[in-house]
């Protein structure tokens, strides 16, 4: 049975491919404040600034492309069972070849219903034709189309779901995050004592206490690669 991989991946992730971080300097948090675009009580207060905030988020994703760490985490499924469990919202990973993406703060390319933004039945998939939400765009139960985001201030529905994926890991890799964003960064917790657990990240990242991570300063594509090296190279990991 082939070892399981779970990778946690952040806004550094993202970065190489050229997809605004939040938190940085320039980031999208000194352009926008998260009051007015990321809270319920923001987009209450303005459905349509936040609509339009999600089109042009949206719309980066069709000038920009995975980066070479997208891809050498999905090559590695042909050696490991590969699990990413993402912060990031858009669909970077999936179209590197990732076939197992679990996404912890919505899905960019996906609007749902208003009232409910968890009802499966109207969470909707856009094309990349259509990217562009209008007001007066209609889910199936006849509130708004908003964007498919876990705001600040709502559940993360995934987190459940993340962790026991985690518990269940052979080896645990956090590629991009600050382990600022919580529930996200409660996730290292879960790794089960004795499980290798490695931190790719170029600047310098405060682990939780009690948790034995081997770091990698490097950024996402050169920190994969050296990962790749180390997990073919170790019998424990492929056969």
């Amino acid at each position: 049975m082939r070892k399981k991989l779970v990778v946690l991946t952040g806004a550094g992730m993202s970065a190489e491919s050229g997809i605004s971080t939040f938190r940085d300097a320039g980031g999208l948090w000194e352009r926008y404040p998260v009051e007015q675009v990321a809270t319920p009580e923001g987009y209450a207060r303005d459905p349509e600034l936040v609509i339009r905030f999600y089109n042009e988020r949206r719309k980066q994703l069709l000038d920009v492309k995975p980066n070479h760490g997208h891809e050498v985490i999905a090559g590695l499924e042909q050696f490991m069972d590969v699990t990413v469990v993402t912060q990031n919202v858009d669909n970077l990973h999936e179209r590197a070849g990732s076939t197992k993406v679990i996404h912890l703060h919505g899905e960019l390319t996906k609007v749902c219903s208003s009232r409910d933004p968890n009802d499966a039945r109207y969470i909707k998939e856009l094309k990349p034709e259509a990217y562009e939400v209008k007001m007066g765009d209609l889910a199936g139960d006849g509130s708004q189309l908003r964007p498919f985001i876990v705001w600040f201030g709502e559940p993360v529905p995934n987190i459940e779901v993340a962790a026991e994926t985690v518990m269940a890991a052979d080896c645990f890799v956090v590629v991009g995050t600050s382990l600022n964003v919580y529930p996200a960064a409660g996730l290292l917790h879960y790794v089960r004592p004795g499980t290798p657990a490695y931190l790719i990240d170029p600047n310098e990242v405060v682990v939780p206490s009690g948790c034995r991570v081997t770091v990698i300063r490097k950024g996402a594509s050169e920190g994969m690669d050296e990962l790749r090296e180390i997990l073919l190279g170790d019998k424990r990991f492929v056969q």
